[in-house]
């Protein structure tokens, strides 16, 4: 592995470039060196991920808005929220988003799957046919089943941990006919249950740790960090290779196969532009030169709005009063140390809950992510009273958003507007979702603790006063997606086609959250790496 530094180096030809180490591209580099007769350059603008708060699991807490390990990005401000402009984190390391990410394992819902099958044209895409992809991969933690894997590098694993407050909240969500799973990955993630995570003896465990550090051994794997691709090199339509900054000088890598895009649903798309391929008129103003009018790229940004619902409750002890406490510093150190257990060894959410806001759904269209602490705003210090937060997401918003690059200068941030809340059926989810929770919050099993409702507030109860207070409360939950859609060719607003090259060229594929054509229902990062393991299944195929 090494990083580029001011001299300059001679790079080789390869048989296939893959442009960013995240989830995607850390399986691809993996699979595809699994042929002795590859040569493979992983190329990532990152560095390595050395870090130590990257592997300890409530280090997310230090890499989230840390230059060290995130991009820094930040939206447009969001009329839907109220004019605000939110954080918008993205993996700057090794690994990519899953060295900072809330390391849940969710695939989402068999329907998502077909859906795409569809839209394609493809059956490849369906659940039944993707499902061996996703065991392929896996290491379950309750052995070998019909939905399950065992002899995968990506551990899938329990929690180690238990909260009062949340068996509290799981009691309340049976009452109000929520039933209680032990799987949410069986296709149908209707229940409430705890997160299965991508963690190891209570560590994190990232796509680097999980698929690189095994594929570096191989001689056939080249791996650069702290290098920002700027371009892609073209002869005609074909895809030749890559131009990249590493220090202050620019370099070239070529390409004999094909080039991999995996920078994700951001960095996939300024790519892209700056390469010439985009909306014309776009680039032409940023002065571009314009290799393909392509005008979905940049287009049908997704994302899970969260709203956040904090809840003060009596007698029933939560993360907040414990850390403020010396002893309880103390105990939770302790816990980790000996154990790897407890607070340390937390994903950001531990209780999960898929449910419905309308008896009409067909399928759950909002997800739960219960934590047993309450803050005023991420980065903000724990409140001193015992209290829970109760973070709500609408699965499949219809709200479409864009990300597109401000310049052609390869250090600007991009322009990132989600455009939340912004159709009427979003908004009404929203406000929904609110009363549900409110239902759930009203039943036996709080009673004895009293919950008060500190955000969005009791205030709030005609529908414009709900709304508004989603403005103030509403977050990123950090699942951007769609960005580079797939499709058919026939449809104006694909990027890639069903095997994920991009339309129009050869030897150039995208393969990362950005050419999902829609969201998933449920959190992201197994969808994105299942991609990679898919194409690498195809083009290994092809080369027997």
């Amino acid at each position: 592995m090494s990083e580029i530094h001011e001299q300059d180096i001679e790079l080789d030809t390869y048989d296939y470039i893959v442009v960013g180490a995240g989830s995607a591209g850390c399986v691809l580099a993996n699979r595809l060196t699994q042929n002795k007769n590859n040569q493979v350059l992983l190329i990532d603008a990152g560095a390595k991920d050395d870090y130590l708060w990257i592997h300890i699991p409530v280090g997310y807490l230090y890499c989230i808005n840390n230059p060290k390990t995130d991009w820094m990005f930040k939206t447009n401000p969001q009329p839907g929220l109220n004019q605000r402009s939110l954080i918008y984190p993205r993996g700057k390391v090794l690994g990519g988003s899953s060295s900072i990410n809330g390391m849940i394992y969710m695939r989402g819902q068999a329907q998502d799957y077909d859906d795409w099958a569809k839209l394609t044209q493809d059956s490849s895409w369906s659940w039944q046919s993707v499902l061996p992809l996703f065991k392929k991969m896996e290491h379950y933690h309750s052995g070998a089943n019909e939905y399950h894997g065992v002899n995968g590098e990506w551990l899938v694993s329990k929690q180690r941990l238990s909260w009062d407050v949340l068996e509290t909240f799981k009691k309340a969500a049976i009452e109000n006919g929520i039933p209680a799973v032990d799987d949410f990955n069986r296709g149908n993630n209707f229940g409430v249950s705890y997160f299965d995570v991508s963690q190891k003896e209570g560590w994190r465990l990232n796509a680097a740790r999980a698929f690189i550090k095994p594929a570096a051994k191989r001689g056939n794997l080249t791996i650069i960090t702290g290098a920002l691709v700027d371009r892609l090199l073209f002869d005609g339509d074909r895809c030749t290779g890559i131009e990249f900054l590493g220090g202050s000088q620019r370099h070239k890598a070529y390409v004999n196969n094909e080039v991999m895009l995996c920078a994700g649903a951001i960095g996939s798309v300024q790519i892209l532009e700056r390469s010439g391929i985009g909306q014309k008129d776009r680039l032409e103003s940023l002065g571009i030169a314009v290799k393909k009018d392509l005008p979905g790229v940049g287009e049908n940004l997704q994302d899970h709005l969260q709203i956040r619902l904090v809840y003060q409750v009596t007698g029933l002890a939560t993360l907040n009063t414990l850390i403020h406490r010396w002893w309880g510093k103390l105990w939770i150190g302790l816990q980790y140390l000996f154990k790897r257990s407890g607070p340390m060894s937390m994903a950001p959410s531990q209780l999960g809950a898929f449910t419905s806001t309308e008896k009409n759904f067909d399928r759950p269209n909002v997800q739960y992510h219960v934590q047993p602490l309450s803050l005023e705003k991420f980065g903000d210090p724990l409140h001193r009273f015992n209290a829970f937060t109760a973070s709500i997401a609408n699965l499949r918003p219809t709200s479409r958003g864009s990300v597109h690059i401000r310049s052609k200068d390869p250090s600007d941030a991009p322009l990132i507007d989600p455009n939340y809340l912004a159709t009427e059926e979003d908004r009404r989810v929203a406000v929904d979702s609110i009363r549900l929770t409110r239902q759930i919050l009203a039943s036996k099993a709080f009673e004895p603790y009293q919950p008060q409702e500190l955000k969005p507030g009791v205030d709030a109860q005609s529908d414009s006063e709900i709304l508004r207070k989603v403005g103030d409360i509403g977050t990123t939950i950090f699942h951007p997606v769609g960005t580079c859609k797939m499709g058919t060719e026939g449809d104006p607003t694909a990027v890639v086609n069903s095997r994920l090259k991009v339309i129009g060229f050869e030897n150039l594929r995208v393969v990362d959250a950005s050419v999902m054509p829609t969201i998933t229902s449920g959190n992201t990062a197994a969808p994105t790496m299942m991609f990679a393991e898919k194409v690498a299944a195809e083009i290994l195929q092809e080369n027997i």
